[in-house]
């Protein structure tokens, strides 16, 4: 079936794209927080050009299977597997263009609060921005999606579970630990803790993590998968370029910026977040701080 509230297919298929989506409305206590989920929805999607409905709040995309590419007038911005993207209000004629049947992810966050909560993830407050997206958030994503219909189906699922998701998601985005199904281990969330308490200045080997855990590399690695859902060093390089974009916010020089994250070669450094953030750290610096 379409979807009533985020697509509207543009080019028909013989097989017609495939949705489940439900709309919250937040509780008192929802909100006074300031910001929370409005509606959230899992999306199969044939191949072809679907047109996304304008909406007048954030929108988070997240990638499941196969590529696709979201353009406007104004940009385009192509998404892979576990890759999202963050689109502002008031975001005009937007496509999604895939080339093969994709599934995605997608939630609405409003509220007072909400560019705030969402500049935290990593957003810019007037452009669609891309970045990977952790395992843990992309299941949590899902539980959202299944709170969501629920809410709308008036059953088992409260304001409340969907703010407590909303929250882990900029928990796990910001480094602290959390799992993609319950609490981590207490060997493992040592090793998170430790690094971002570090700041990402050190980079942590392989052997530094595993002696933290006071466990076996091979075991430690195994287990970390297992609980975070990514290797433990490319979670390390995440929450890095996490970090170095606060720091490139804050007005740090590209620079600075890799010195803190404990790259202290420029070129090096701008590579690394040119392949994962999708521009290169300079770029990311002016686009941040324009008025």
């Amino acid at each position: 079936m379409k979807s009533a509230l985020f697509f509207e297919d543009i080019t028909p298929q013989v097989n017609q794209p495939f949705s489940v989506e439900g709309v919250h409305q937040p509780d008192e206590l929802a909100s006074a927080c300031g910001v929370w989920i409005s509606a959230a929805g899992a999306s199969m999607l044939s191949g072809g050009t679907h047109q996304l409905r304008d909406v007048d709040c954030w929108m988070w995309i997240a990638a499941q299977s196969g590529t696709f590419t979201l353009s406007n007038e104004e940009a385009n911005v192509q998404l892979k597997p576990k890759e999202s993207c963050m689109i502002p209000p008031g975001t005009k004629g937007l496509q999604l263009v895939a080339n093969q049947e994709i599934r995605l992810l997608w939630l609405m966050v409003s509220g007072p609060l909400s560019t705030m909560f969402l500049q935290k993830m990593g957003a810019l407050p007037r452009r669609m921005m891309k970045q990977g997206t952790l395992p843990s958030q992309l299941k949590l994503a899902k539980h959202i999606v299944q709170a969501a219909v629920r809410v709308a189906a008036a059953q088992d699922a409260s304001s409340a579970q969907l703010q407590q998701l909303l929250w882990a998601m900029l928990a796990s985005h910001s480094g602290q630990p959390v799992a993609m199904d319950a609490v981590l281990s207490h060997e493992i969330a040592k090793v998170i803790d430790a690094m971002r308490k570090n700041q990402y200045k050190d980079s942590f080997s392989l052997s530094d993590m595993a002696s933290l855990s006071r466990m076996p590399v091979e075991t430690f690695r195994k287990r970390f998968v297992s609980e975070v859902g990514m290797p433990p060093q490319s979670y390390q390089l995440f929450c890095k370029m996490e970090r170095a974009k606060t720091l490139l916010k804050e007005g740090c020089t590209v620079r600075q910026a890799g010195v803190e994250v404990g790259m202290n070669d420029p070129y090096h450094f701008s590579k690394t977040f040119k392949n994962i953030v999708g521009m290169s750290p300079s770029s990311y610096s002016k686009t941040a701080q324009q008025p």
